[in-house]
Formats: structure tokens, sequence, C-alpha cells
């Protein structure tokens, strides 16, 4: 059985025609490192969170705050896409993903907050393994033939066959089914290790399509190189010896 999702917010904001990217862990972390450097660079501020208790039991303190595992922050977002006015921004992100029985409860949670908040246009985020990261591009899904036809402006690879997993999965196909206007991206990524140079690659797309953010993914590239270079430094370690703890089917990183 599974508890209820409760949403808390910090302070009510009248958003009008909001863009919303979510953000929760796929392969190599590359959704959850997107969205927090997207919440960094552009100092977004925490507007809620979501819990349950079905979460992990812990608290993350940002800047002295606690905040429940899944956060939502906003900011001011002004500019003229296709002639049509934008003024904030949403992102909704985590890292943990949710026990496999929650992703349904969570994927309808946020399409109806976002409904309820007048957001125009959700953007999800998966990290998918290929034979090639170098050489894959990112593909892109959309759920109604507008986000289609944005996909192809911005020269991302769409994709015609195939299998998205996870939250995004869910949340595209129930978006699909109300006519609401959602963009799945998927972009290569490594398993083995925090994909910072994956995150930095799925950031590229973000940046045409929403050049006003002015994302710098430097520092994010930089830290790429230095998570690899430690990973080539470092000696073979020992695994950690098997638990007797019950198995758990969400995870978490830190």
């Amino acid at each position: 059985m599974v508890e209820a999702l409760y949403i808390h917010e910090y302070e009510k904001i009248k958003f009008k025609n909001a863009l919303a990217i979510v953000g929760f862990p796929s392969l190599g972390l590359v959704s959850s490192i997107a969205t927090n450097f997207i919440v960094r660079t552009m100092d977004l501020k925490r507007i809620a969170g979501i819990s349950s208790p079905d979460f992990p039991p812990y608290s993350l303190v940002q800047n002295g705050f606690p905040m429940p595992p899944v956060r939502i922050y906003a900011g001011d977002r002004v500019c003229d896409d296709d002639g049509e006015d934008c003024e904030h921004l949403i992102v909704i992100t985590a890292e943990f993903m949710p026990k496999m029985e929650m992703h349904h409860p969570m994927a309808k949670l946020i399409l109806d907050w976002c409904q309820e908040n007048d957001v125009k246009t959700i953007l999800t985020m998966e990290g998918i393994a290929v034979p090639d990261v170098e050489k894959t591009p990112i593909f892109g899904i959309g759920s109604t033939e507008a986000m289609r036809e944005k996909i192809g402006k911005y020269d991302i690879e769409p994709l015609n066959e195939g299998m998205v997993r996870g939250l995004s999965g869910i949340i595209l196909y129930e978006a699909a089914a109300a006519g609401i206007d959602v963009i799945t991206l998927l972009g290569p990524a490594r398993a083995d290790i925090p994909d910072a140079r994956g995150a930095a690659m799925l950031l590229e797309p973000i940046k045409r399509m929403l050049p006003e953010l002015k994302l710098d993914i430097e520092p994010l590239l930089k830290e790429a190189e230095e998570i690899e270079s430690k990973m080539k430094e470092a000696v073979q370690g020992i695994a950690p010896p098997p638990s007797n703890e019950p198995a758990d089917n969400s995870y978490l990183y830190g």
C-alpha cells in the first residue's frame, strides 16, 4: 500500500505561462545533476516540497533550511518564444527515485500541480545506456503535436520507436492522453559514476530551447573531468559487506 504524497508550499506564487523542468535520478544520475545545476546557476528559490511516509528518512538542508527529499524551486523567466510571453521557471528535483509503486501517484501529483499552477510546458530528462556515449545524440519525445514540432525546431533527434522508463515515461503518456504539453529528453550516460558530462550534454538542447537562461555548462564539464580523473586514480576498493536490512526499491545518492 502506497502512503499519501503531500505538497508543502512555503509560499504561494501566482504563476503564469510557466515552464517546469523535472529531474529525478536516472542512469548516471544525469537528470538530478542537470536540474540541481539549473537551480544553482539561476539562483532559484525554494517554494515547496513533496514528502511521504514512504520516502527515505532524511532531510536535505540548504542554507540552514531543512526540506523534504523532493523539492520545488522557482524564479522569474521573461522571454518571447514564438510570440508568446513566459514569466516563470519551475524546477522539481530529487536525489532519490521513489519506489516503483509510487511512480504513478508521483507522476499524477506533478501533472495535477502543474495544471493548477498554469504550467504551460513540462520538460523531463532521462539518461539512457548506449554503446557509444560520445557519438549518441540527444533524443526527444513530445506528448503533443506542438511539442513534436518544437523538438524539430531545436534540432533534437526525434525518437520514433523505443521506450521511456520511470517517472518520465508515465508523465509522458499521461500527458499525451490529457493533451498536456510535455517534452522528454533522452541523453547518453554512464552508469558507473555520477555522470556530470552526460548532464552537460542534456543541458545543451535546453540552452538552445531556453537561451534567456544563459546556462554556462563549463563548470559542469570541469566537474566531469575531476570525477573522471578521480575514478582513474582510485584503486579498486573492497565491496561493502552484505546487509541484513530488508531490500528497499528506492535509492539515494549523495
